[in-house]
């Protein structure tokens, strides 16, 4: 089972990030633990600057934006989706660096 954390104040890309993950993992027939971070300052442990931010088996996967569909199956699906600007392993689907 796949444990996942969306990091974010409860904006609505963070619950539009939330509710995309669970419905790709739904369709994906695949068992996730889902829960939402709305701590600043645990979202800043994950040294996470923008949200929505994803953690994915304890490994920060996405930060700023709704991130896209493939990014998410390949999370599910444990493949790597790139990395994002800080170079931790996030996903650039959202933008963040351009």
């Amino acid at each position: 089972m796949k444990e996942i954390k969306v990091l974010g104040t409860g904006c609505p890309n963070c619950k539009a990030t939330a509710k995309l993950i669970e419905e790709t993992a739904a369709e994906k027939g695949i068992a996730i633990t889902l829960e939402k971070v709305e701590d600043i300052a645990a979202i800043m442990g994950y040294g996470v600057m923008s949200t929505p931010g994803v953690v994915v088996d304890g490994n920060v996967v996405h930060a700023g934006g709704i991130p896209a569909k493939e990014a998410i199956n390949a999370w599910l699906e444990g493949h790597d989706a790139g990395s994002d600007c800080s170079g931790n392993g996030a996903s650039t689907s959202s933008g963040c660096c351009g």
